[in-house]
């Protein structure tokens, strides 16, 4: 009974072979032509988002203390930050165009994780900066011209809502476009906010309406990036991405015919928008490793982990711990070779 199974394996392998060596060249056309870069439309933003944001930064900080106004200050403050953000992150991203090298041999795509972690840091800062500046004036009230917040807010809704119009259509690719874009969105609800808190200056007289909303501005900007902060944090540790489910993922590749069991498996980003895997995969029969490795590789790339490195170990002789050591690697791989010399 158990030949007949293992035949019955091996039948299904051959006959779907085929196939699946069309889809996997297939999927490697489609990988090699993939660039590793940012596209033409979001480098283009990048810069123009880094041009507009500069000139309205330096008119927010001279109106902001010719006024008086903390409510621009801050938000000034915070631009600054984007500003910085978004330079960090094209720089990340055209690193990670160049090619690989013996020394760097996944290139410099992780500069785009190291791109998120830093402006995740700047973003902190940020907020950091405008909750102190706004509990102090909160402490020493100074008189606020509602007027020049209003006109200058005003400018502020035009130039950040534009500026996350340029990332919407790229903001699902990476985590760096997405990030730029959830700032822009904020510092356009931010203005919004500074308008309101001018009016309503202008109306009571109530000057410490402006630091609190400074307060208030600082505590959207933390609400509305919390999640990206804590993605960027988990990729840089190099956690399996949200978006797989590494059980999942593990019971979809044992649904391949001749696989018995896969164990001691490994999902990372490569980059913000590239994902890898490593497992161990146990088979039936040794002899059928490349059918095998090529359904697999199919299978793992239509999933979006075109990166995948698979070891195989026969049913017979599997790792005893599923740590699988080094000296119990040694020992599969000397099987698998001692195997495939005597079937050739």
């Amino acid at each position: 009974m158990q030949s007949k199974n293992k035949d019955t394996k091996t039948a299904d392998i051959e006959r779907d072979s085929l196939d699946r060596k069309h889809d996997l060249d297939r999927n490697h056309s489609v990988h090699n032509s993939h660039s590793h870069g940012i596209s033409v439309t979001a480098g283009k933003a990048f810069r123009w988002g880094i041009a507009l944001n500069l000139a309205f930064v330096a008119v927010e900080f001279i109106f902001g203390f010719i006024s008086g106004s903390m409510g621009l200050v801050s938000d000034a403050g915070h631009n600054l930050s984007d500003v910085a953000s978004m330079a960090i992150a094209l720089l990340a991203c055209l690193l990670a165009a160049r090619h690989t090298s013996s020394r760097y041999t996944y290139g410099y795509r992780k500069a785009t994780i190291l791109a998120s972690v830093a402006n995740a840091v700047i973003l902190l800062l940020a907020v950091i900066f405008i909750l102190v500046e706004s509990i102090g004036k909160i402490i020493r009230p100074e008189e606020v011209e509602g007027n020049w917040i209003m006109i200058v807010a005003g400018v502020g809704v035009l130039i950040n809502g534009f500026t996350a119009w340029l990332f919407t259509k790229d903001k699902e690719k990476d985590l760096n476009i997405k990030a730029t874009y959830m700032h822009m969105l904020a510092d356009t609800l931010v203005s919004v906010g500074v308008i309101i808190s001018g009016m309503a200056i202008k109306l009571t007289g109530w000057s410490i309406i402006d630091p609190i909303i400074g307060i208030i501005i600082a505590v959207v900007i933390l609400v509305s990036t919390w999640g990206i902060m804590k993605d960027s944090i988990k990729l840089a540790l190099d956690a399996a991405p949200g978006q797989f489910d590494v059980d999942g993922i593990r019971a979809m590749m044992s649904t391949v015919p001749g696989v018995e069991e896969i164990h001691h498996i490994h999902i990372w980003a490569i980059s913000t928008t590239e994902y890898a895997i490593t497992a161990h995969a146990v088979i039936t029969d040794i002899s059928l490793m490349n059918d095998v490795k090529t359904r697999l590789k199919s299978m793992l790339t239509e999933a979006g982990l075109p990166h995948s490195t698979i070891e195989f170990e026969d049913s017979s002789h599997r790792c005893s711990s599923r740590r699988c050591g080094e000296s119990c690697e040694d020992n599969n791989l000397q099987t698998a070779a001692e195997t495939l010399q005597q079937n050739s």
